[in-house]
């Protein structure tokens, strides 16, 4: 039986990443001048339209509309025949304050922080990937970033921000890579230039800049702009929004996903740091040897300083019995929010660094760190 998997990407200048592109920008401005700020942003956009809501608490100022803007310039959306154009379209903000109730249940009078939300986190790691991620989103980030590095440094002079990518991975019997079975990238492109021009141009400038040559044979399957041109693309073609792209956010649909997006929302939303902190437990667990992949469950309530259980899947390649696994995760993970932050560094910005191409598998950001690794080795 054929074992196949398959993941997808999309670059910056897709709909939804410029939304989480937005939401995370916000997020960082705030907290560069509060720390402590309480932030829940979410961006909608489509045809030359940004609208900014959500509810924050904080006494600072931050300029959401320039912030807006400035992402849309840095993506290259500075043209208004590709749809939004950075310095014209209209941005309209609907920001409110954090209630009251969200707020005590998250800063109790005691110091402790309590979880800003209910919901389960997963995290996830394996021995895949060098960077414990699983092979089919790993491929499909990194064609991805590479289609939006080619256009910026004008290696390929036609392209436009909106695109996608998508890998399918064929395994052997054990579970080992064999080849890559398909690759597929949607990119947007200027009129007037015929689909065996960027056919040729993206084989040679961002597949064959990615992929191992060794992984592709004479029957892999490379699709390029499948539907023909597309010239119409992102708000444009297509509305954005905040929280869209979970699944490309994390493993690509390689393990279980609670639902809770990531962007624009600050530390105490354990959707987001609970993630974090899970994908580094994982990681530590699969780097130590303990198992060959291991998924991680953290379940949280509103209000509630601790969580409300730990799970951990092995998927049967665990060295040592699952439940002395957990007792090392008791033994030296706080997964408070509180501790969590503190692990994690997570009031500071550096949330932008996450938005695009992957929330998982970049060694600068803290949740990547192995320095646990010999407190579970056994």
């Amino acid at each position: 039986m054929q074992h196949l998997f398959t993941s997808e990407s999309v670059t910056e200048g897709h709909p939804d990443k410029i939304a989480d592109q937005i939401s995370d920008a916000i997020l960082d401005a705030i907290i560069t001048l509060d720390p402590q700020a309480k932030v829940a942003c979410e961006v909608f956009t489509t045809t030359d339209y940004i609208l900014i809501g959500g509810e924050v608490r904080t006494n600072v100022f931050v300029d959401y509309e320039q912030i807006a803007r400035g992402v849309l310039k840095r993506i290259g959306y500075n043209n208004i025949d590709y749809g939004i154009d950075y310095q014209t379209c209209q941005v309209e903000v609907k920001i409110h304050e954090q209630s009251n109730e969200i707020f005590h249940g998250v800063e109790k009078s005691n110091g402790i922080i309590g979880a800003g939300d209910q919901g389960i986190m997963f995290g996830y790691a394996t021995k895949e990937a060098n960077n414990f991620m699983p092979y089919a989103i790993d491929y499909a980030n990194k064609l991805a970033a590479r289609l939006s590095k080619v256009r910026h440094d004008k290696i390929i002079n036609y392209l436009r921000p909106d695109g996608k990518t998508q890998v399918t991975i064929e395994y052997n019997q054990s579970g080992s890579l064999k080849r890559i079975h398909t690759i597929l990238i949607s990119t947007q492109h200027d009129p007037n230039i015929d689909i065996q021009t960027i056919e040729n141009d993206l084989k040679k400038n961002v597949i064959d800049q990615v992929i191992d040559p060794e992984l592709i044979d004479e029957k892999t399957l490379i699709y390029i702009n499948p539907s023909g041109s597309f010239i119409v693309g992102g708000p444009h073609g297509d509305a954005g929004l905040t929280g869209r792209k979970i699944i490309a956010d994390t493993y690509g649909g390689s393990c279980a996903h609670g639902g809770g997006a990531f962007s624009g929302k600050d530390s105490t939303k354990v959707d987001r740091s609970a993630a974090y902190i899970a994908r580094k437990i994982a990681k530590t667990i699969v780097c130590a040897d303990l198992a060959d992949k291991c998924q991680v469950q953290l379940a949280y309530a509103i209000g509630i300083d601790h969580p409300l259980s730990i799970n951990i899947d092995t998927f049967k390649t665990n060295k040592i019995d699952e439940q002395l696994i957990i007792n090392k995760i008791n033994q030296n993970f706080d997964l408070t929010p509180s501790g969590i932050i503190k692990e994690l560094d997570l009031q500071t910005p550096i949330f932008q660094k996450t938005t695009i191409y992957g929330h998982f598998g970049k060694g600068h950001l803290a949740w990547e760190s192995l320095d646990k690794v010999n407190q579970f080795k056994i």
